[in-house]
């Protein structure tokens, strides 16, 4: 198995490491690391650090960091814009979408969606997305993680506008005549997807997106959950990247 990550503040500038509060309980007490073991440490930014596990302590782990590294960030910068799902299922979409590779989320209150980010719901709901990303980047080994736009909700002019200034934008929809595996992509700058929630996408929204320069696409015949579809999405677009 490869080794754990955790993700600090800072990384470490000298040898010797002590990684304590809410990692270090995890390392020490969940994990149960032992001495001798390898661990990786990083700042979410992209930087990277190796180490050795010295010695464990009650909710915390002494360590030897022997390397330092910098992973850049990938270019083109995927987004994807989140129709808000009810349950548990913007949860799931977050998780699968942060271990593929994405490299932001915009929570999007469509038209259709049922639940609803008001006041301090919406916050709370939030902080739950940022939550479940940070976790799925740390079971990804991921150097980087994926940020999850400041709006407990974007309205769909925002969307919209960020459509307008993206190097190519993409609307997922099921009676789009295009499809993902062929849309010419661009070299650099941001791709920006959009995602709708479990009734989809209305035809204003999509008429508006059209007008910001989206192109609507389509994967397949299937119609996938709002859980699902910007996950497959993703596996297309970084085989295309040449990212897997």
């Amino acid at each position: 198995m490869s080794a754990p990550l955790f993700l600090v503040d800072d990384l470490p500038t000298s040898s010797r490491y002590t990684l304590a509060g809410k990692e270090g309980h995890h390392a020490a007490d969940v994990q149960r690391l032992k001495a001798g073991e390898a661990v990786l440490l990083s700042d979410g930014r992209g930087g990277l650090a190796r180490a050795e596990v010295a010695g464990v302590g009650r909710g915390s782990v002494d360590m030897l960091v022997s390397e330092r590294s910098f992973v850049a960030a990938g270019d083109p910068r995927l987004v994807v814009v989140q129709g808000i799902a009810k349950g548990d299922r913007g949860e799931l979409a977050v998780q699968a979408m942060t271990e593929i590779g994405v490299d932001e989320i915009v929570p999007w209150a469509a038209s259709r969606s049922v639940a609803q980010w008001r006041g301090d719901r919406g916050v709370r709901a939030r902080e739950k997305w940022i939550a479940t990303a940070r976790e799925a980047a740390k079971q990804a080994r991921r150097p980087w993680l994926p940020v999850v736009s400041g709006d407990p909700d974007t309205s769909t002019k925002k969307v919209a506008a960020r459509l307008e200034k993206a190097a190519a934008a993409f609307v997922l929809h099921e009676e789009a005549s295009d499809r993902l595996t062929v849309a010419k992509l661009p070299e650099a700058g941001e791709i920006v997807l959009v995602v709708g929630p479990e009734g989809g996408i209305s035809d204003q929204e999509l008429g508006s997106f059209v007008a910001a320069g989206a192109h609507p696409v389509k994967l397949g015949d299937s119609v996938l959950r709002t859980s699902t579809a910007g996950m497959a999405a993703l596996a297309v677009l970084s085989a295309r990247l040449d990212r897997w």
